[in-house]
C-alpha cells in the first residue's frame, strides 16, 4: 500500500498549530507595514524639503529612520523567519505547493527585501553626506523596493484564499496563480494599511521633536496620508469582501463579523479621529498619547484583520485544494496533483500516514483512545485546540462539551462527511476512525486523563512503516 507524502504533526497545546504562526504574523505585519509606508513618507518628505529648501525635515527622517531600524528591521527581520519556521511545521505540504509555484517570485521578493535593508541604512546614515538630489533618487527608490516586497507578498497570499478561477487548476501557471481574483483588492487595503500605520508611528516620533515649527510642519503633513490611506483601505476592504470564495463568506458572516465588526469599526472611527485632531492641534501630539493609541491600532486594528483573514480561507491552506490538516482535497491537472480524498476513504489516515506508530496502526479496543487522539490531532489540531477551556478554536468547546460518542460520531459522519459546513475540512474516514475520534473527544469533555494512554513518539514513528 503506497504511503502518503504526509509529515509529523505539529501540536502546541492550548493554542493549537496554525495560531503558532498567527502571532508571530501579527507581530511581522505591524513591523512590516510600519516600515513601507514609512518609506513612502520619507520619500513624500524628502521630496517637499528638496523643493520647498527646508533641509530641517531631514532632522526629522533621519530621526524617524532609526526608530524604523530598531522597531520594524529588528522586530521584522526576527518575526520573519519566524513566520517561515512555524508555517514550515505547522503546514509542511501547504508551503512545499506554494513553494512550487512561487519559487521565483519569492527569490525576486527577497532580492527586493535585501535592497529594501540596505536602502534603509544608506538613507539613515548618507543625510548630509551625499548631494540632496542623489539622496532624494536614493529614497525613493528604497521606497519602490518596500512596496514591491509587499506587493509580491501579497500575490502568494492572494492565492492562499484561492486562484479565483479554473484556470490555474488546469494550467498549472504562476501567472494564473498569482494574478487572482483578489490580488488587487487585497494589495489596495494593505497599502492604504501602510500609511495609516506609517502615519500613526510618525506622531509618536514627531512627538519627541522640539521645535514647535518642525513638529507642526511635519504632523500637518503625515496626519492627511493617513487619512486619506485609511479612507483608502476603508473602500478597498469593501471590494475585497466582493472577491472571497463562498467558504470564506460563510465563514465571516457566521463566526468573525460578529466578533470583530464593532472591533473594526471602532479602530477606524479612533484612528481617523486621532489622525483629525493631530491636524488640527499638533502642538498636544504629546508622547504618552501618541504611544497609547498606537498600540490600541496595531493590536485592535491588526489582530483582527490577519485572524479574519487568516481564518476565511478555512478548510483550506492554500490554494483551495491543499486542506488545513494537509490532505490534498482535489486534483489539480495542471500540477499533475491527485486528491487523496477516495484513498483515505477507503484505507484510512492510520494506514496510509507514513508517521503512525505500527501499534497504532489499527484501532483496537486496547488502543483506541491513543489512536483516537492520534487522529484528532493528524485530522483537526491545525485549526483547533484539544483541550476544554482553550482560548482559541477549542474542539471539544465547539462540540458543547458533547460526551456521546455516537452522537459526535454521527456529526463527524453526517455535516463534516458532506461539505454542510464549507469552513470545515470533509472528514470521510473509515467507522473505527470515526469511532476513535468520537470515543477521544468524549472522554476530553468526561474530564478524563487522555494521556494516559500515550501516543508513541513521532521520533521512532518513521521507522514502523507498515508491513
Amino acid at each position: 500500500m503506497d504511503l502518503l507524502g504526509m509529515y509529523p504533526t505539529f501540536y502546541v497545546p492550548a493554542i493549537g498549530t496554525a495560531w503558532v504562526m498567527g502571532i508571530i504574523g501579527v507581530i511581522h505585519v505591524v513591523a512590516s507595514h510600519t516600515s513601507v509606508g514609512a518609506s513612502f513618507l520619507f520619500a513624500l518628505l524628502e521630496t517637499k524639503a528638496y523643493r520647498d529648501g527646508t533641509p530641517e525635515i531631514m532632522g526629522f527622517i533621519k530621526k524617524y529612520g532609526m526608530f524604523l531600524l530598531v522597531f520594524s528591521y529588528v522586530i521584522g527581520s526576527v518575526t520573519g523567519p519566524g513566520i517561515w519556521y512555524a508555517i514550515t511545521v505547522a503546514s509542511p505540504r501547504g508551503v512545499g505547493g506554494l513553494i512550487h509555484n512561487f519559487v521565483w517570485v519569492w527569490a525576486a521578493e527577497w532580492v527586493y527585501f535585501t535592497v529594501e535593508v540596505i536602502g534603509v541604512y544608506a538613507l539613515v546614515y548618507l543625510i548630509g553626506k551625499v548631494d540632496a538630489k542623489t539622496h532624494l533618487k536614493l529614497t525613493w527608490s528604497f521606497a519602490l523596493a518596500s512596496w514591491a516586497t509587499m506587493l509580491l507578498i501579497v500575490g502568494i497570499l492572494s492565492f492562499m484564499m484561492w486562484p479565483g478561477s479554473e484556470n490555474w487548476y488546469q494550467t498549472g501557471s504562476t501567472n494564473d496563480a498569482f494574478y487572482n481574483l483578489n490580488f488587487f483588492a487585497h494589495l489596495a487595503t494593505r497599502t492604504g494599511s501602510m500609511f495609516v500605520m506609517a502615519a500613526v508611528v510618525g506622531l509618536m516620533v514627531a512627538s519627541r521633536v522640539r521645535d514647535p515649527v518642525l513638529r507642526r510642519s511635519v504632523v500637518r503633513f503625515i496626519a492627511p496620508i493617513g487619512l486619506v490611506g485609511g479612507l483608502f483601505a476603508v473602500m478597498m476592504f469593501i471590494y475585497y469582501l466582493q472577491t472571497l470564495p463562498n467558504n470564506a463568506v460563510v465563514m465571516l458572516n457566521t463566526y468573525l463579523l460578529p466578533v470583530y465588526a464593532r472591533a473594526m469599526v471602532a479602530v477606524f472611527v479612533v484612528a481617523t479621529a486621532w489622525l483629525v485632531f493631530a491636524w488640527w492641534q499638533p502642538q498636544r501630539v504629546y508622547t504618552p498619547l501618541a504611544v497609547a493609541l498606537f498600540l490600541f491600532i496595531a493590536v485592535a486594528g491588526v489582530w483582527p484583520e490577519e485572524r479574519m483573514r487568516e481564518s476565511m480561507r478555512k478548510p483550506y491552506v492554500a490554494g483551495q485544494y491543499i486542506y488545513g490538516n494537509q490532505i490534498i482535497a482535489r486534483n489539480v491537472p495542471g500540477k499533475g496533483i491527485r486528491s487523496e480524498m477516495e484513498q483515505i476513504a477507503a484505507a484510512g489516515l492510520l494506514q496510509l500516514h507514513p508517521f503512525v506508530p505500527k501499534p497504532l496502526r489499527t484501532v483496537t479496543a486496547d488502543n483506541r483512545l491513543a489512536t483516537g487522539r492520534l487522529l484528532t490531532q493528524i485530522a483537526c489540531a491545525n485549526c483547533h485546540a484539544l483541550e476544554r477551556g482553550a482560548p482559541l478554536r477549542s474542539l471539544p468547546d465547539k462540540l458543547h462539551g458533547a460526551t456521546d460518542e455516537d452522537l459526535i460520531a454521527a456529526f463527524l459522519q453526517g455535516p463534516l462527511k458532506h461539505g454542510t459546513q464549507p469552513y470545515m475540512p470533509r472528514i470521510d474516514l473509515p467507522a473505527p476512525e470515526i469511532d476513535a475520534i468520537a470515543h477521544f473527544i468524549a472522554a476530553v469533555n468526561r474530564g478524563e486523563d487522555v494521556t494516559a494512554q500515550p501516543t508513541p513518539s513521532t521520533a521512532t514513528a518513521a521507522a514502523s512503516q507498515p508491513e
